[in-house]
């Protein structure tokens, strides 16, 4: 385990500066929108603005790369988001927020491509699973711990926007010091919602569905909380328990979604988080104890969602067409994204902060009833026919999903100093 981990500790450490500072922004921005009067339908679309960033990010940054190479692309993407982070705090309006967040998405559309197609490449079919296991757990840590410094300043100053900056700048120096050769370019995202839907109709019509839903909490999760009157601290614990609830109980579903068939997994965690989010909605004033809790019980059945769409499509495509399936599910999920943070918002302002809760509910009421037809429709997979559970990181390029897959032939690794 040591050995394996040792060969990529170098991207593992930039990966957990890069999205500790990246977990910091999504949050600190919506709080300081809030704060300086943004309306709340709004403040959705600059979180959408993101991921359509993102989205674009996924389409093009790989023709970058492939021109200038692995390093040069990463230097001038973390470059250019950490100067983006302090351009936040200076100039104060909708539509340079909405750029500068569309910036920031694609700048790290590429900057975890990177990361991850380089892990992928160091990888071997003995050490992937403890490989992918270590990533996922920096994904969760660095994420809870830049939410957690929220809580170390005031929103509404300079220190937090120069922290972002800061972590992102850091970032480039385990890759622009590293010694390693760099990977085989990497392959562009294609959709192709037709040939998705005809190999899994549930991974289909759930990676758009759970986009919808999960982005509304990431983009004005935080706003839901302030708008109920918790202070800084109550709302980056409010984010992380969200997060926590996620790695608790993401191993465990997929574990029974091996077992048995997956979809009945994801009807039972749609539902189940339909019921979790019906109560935030009604519960979520009730005191910080009671915020927390649901919270965590909210995230444990929504932050799996997708790994088990993408893990179920797996199950049903054809042998050698795992990364292309994953990389348009993705795509279609970055498109529900692009949505839902603004349809999300929109309730909100609509009618009030618990409605944010009352929409995700209904996302996940009407995925869970669609999984259930299908299980009444279709027979499932048999677990000898199943591919292993993929845990998708909260920010994903479609080249996390390479590091999952056995590679035909082996190379040794080579230490990344």
């Amino acid at each position: 385990m040591f050995r394996a981990v040792s060969a990529i500790i170098s991207l593992l450490l930039a990966a957990a500066i890069l999205l500790a500072g990246n977990g910091l922004q999504g949050t600190l921005l919506a709080v300081r929108a809030n704060l300086e009067g943004f309306p709340t339908a709004l403040i959705g679309v600059l979180m959408s603005a993101y991921f359509a960033g993102f989205i674009l990010g996924c389409r093009f940054n790989p023709g970058f790369i492939k021109s200038v190479g692995h390093i040069r692309t990463f230097v001038a993407l973390a470059s250019i988001a950490s100067a983006a982070a302090l351009v936040h705090p200076i100039v104060i309006d909708v539509p340079t927020w909405a750029a500068l967040r569309g910036v920031t998405g694609f700048c790290f559309a590429g900057l975890i491509m990177i990361i991850e197609s380089w892990i992928n490449e160091r990888a071997t079919n003995a050490n992937r699973g403890r490989i992918l296991s270590v990533y996922r757990v920096i994904d969760l840590t660095a994420t809870m711990t830049g939410n957690a410094l929220l809580a170390t300043a005031d929103p509404a100053d300079f220190p937090l926007f120069a922290t972002v900056s800061i972590l992102m700048s850091l970032a480039l120096v385990p890759i622009a010091l590293t010694r390693s050769d760099a990977p085989k370019p990497i392959a562009t995202a294609r959709l192709d919602v037709r040939k998705l839907f005809r190999v899994s109709p549930v991974a289909a019509v759930g990676a758009p569905m759970i986009g919808l839903a999960n982005a509304a909490f990431w983009g004005v999760g935080a706003v839901y909380a302030q708008q109920l009157g918790y202070g800084k601290e109550i709302i980056a614990g409010f984010i992380s328990a969200v997060i926590i609830g996620g790695a608790l109980l993401q191993w465990p579903l997929g574990w029974l979604s091996d077992q048995i068939d997956r979809r009945k997994v994801m009807a039972g965690a749609a539902l189940l988080g339909a019921a979790s989010a019906a109560a935030l909605s009604q519960l979520g004033d009730a005191g910080p104890m009671l915020l927390l809790v649901l919270g965590g019980l909210v995230g444990a059945f929504m932050i799996p969602m997708f790994g088990l769409a993408a893990a179920h499509a797996n199950d049903l495509a054809d042998p050698g067409a795992a990364v292309e399936t994953n990389g348009g599910l993705l795509l279609l999920h970055g498109c529900g994204s692009v949505v839902g943070a603004t349809l999300g918002a929109i309730m909100m302002s609509a009618f009030g902060p618990p409605f944010l809760f009352v929409y995700i509910a209904a996302i996940y009421v009407i995925l869970g009833g669609f999984c259930l037809v299908r299980v009444l429709w279709k027979q499932g997979r048999i677990p000898e026919q199943k591919t292993p559970f993929t845990p998708a990181p909260n920010i994903a390029s479609p080249t996390v999903f390479e590091i999952g897959a056995e590679k035909p032939e082996e190379e040794p690794a080579r230490a990344i100093g």
